[in-house]
């Protein structure tokens, strides 16, 4: 029995799990795969913490407790390589929430790796602190996050966006620190940063009155146009729904736009005939 389970890897723990046929079995096989992943990590073999991690990552969404293995995610996250990298940030976003202390011990690797030269890698940090970050995460890495809305690649600034709108509603004091930055990105060309800094936008307005006032005078006029250009465009396969050229940011143009018109007469006069047209 020891040697089916001994090593095994995650396809065949999986396998061994599904085959239980009543939930004390089940419980027995996850608590052998338990001892099995705390001897690996008592020996400190770094060749099978990724292996563990990966069937720590399936007992934890069995509703199993994983604590024992939240180091194993910072170890990895530490590693030169990104498939290491990757899974490891991967248990972070599984294993730990901002809640947890440990997570205050990845504050450095995920700086370095905000400043990584593979941009496959900036994007790994970027997804996991959008996911996790608490506030004290938020105030030492905003200066990074800041600078990558400017990357050159649109799925890091995409990312960089995300990541942005979480930092602001962990510390509203760091959104003026963000205006200039999700300023421009309302002046993108590609939908999937447009969305991203349209939401940042809308986080930013809503929770400072600088912002309000400033995306109210310089941008309103500028998002009635992106309003128009997308209702007005011809078809685009990759951005069609139902006949209508992406409702998703349609939806988010008009969030944010019933924000800045709020209360102001002259930026609801603006918005008159795209609302009639869309209507």
């Amino acid at each position: 029995m020891n040697s089916i389970f001994s090593g095994t890897r995650l396809r065949d723990m999986i396998r061994s799990i599904r085959a239980c046929k009543t939930a004390a079995e089940e419980r027995g096989v996850v608590r052998k795969e338990c001892a099995d992943i705390r001897a690996s990590i008592n020996e400190n073999d770094p060749h099978d913490r990724h292996r563990n991690l990966a069937k720590l990552m399936f007992i934890h969404m069995l509703g199993y407790p994983t604590h024992f293995g939240q180091m194993e995610c910072l170890k990895l996250i530490a590693s030169p390589g990104f498939p290491e990298k990757r899974i490891g940030y991967l248990g972070l976003m599984l294993l730990l929430d901002e809640r947890q202390e440990v997570l205050m011990l990845v504050t450095n690797s995920l700086k370095q790796d905000l400043n990584h030269t593979n941009q496959y890698v900036v994007g790994l940090a970027l997804c996991a602190l959008g996911n996790i970050c608490s506030a004290e995460m938020a105030r030492d890495l905003a200066p990074e996050v800041e600078r990558l809305i400017q990357f050159r690649d649109p799925n890091i600034r995409k990312k960089a966006a995300l990541c942005s709108t979480r930092i602001v509603r962990k510390v509203p004091d760091l959104a003026e620190n963000f205006i200039n930055a999700a300023s421009s990105l309302l002046k993108e060309k590609h939908h999937g940063v447009l969305i991203t800094g349209v939401q940042l936008c809308y986080e930013l307005c809503t929770i400072n009155d600088e912002a309000l006032e400033y995306f109210r005078k310089k941008c309103t006029e500028g998002l009635i146009k992106t309003l128009r250009d997308i209702t007005n465009s011809a078809y685009q396969p990759e951005y069609d729904v139902a006949g209508i050229t992406d409702p998703f940011l349609h939806i988010r143009l008009l969030k944010l736009l019933r924000v800045l018109g709020h209360g102001d007469a002259d930026a609801s006069d603006l918005m008159t005939d795209i609302l009639a047209q869309l209507l």
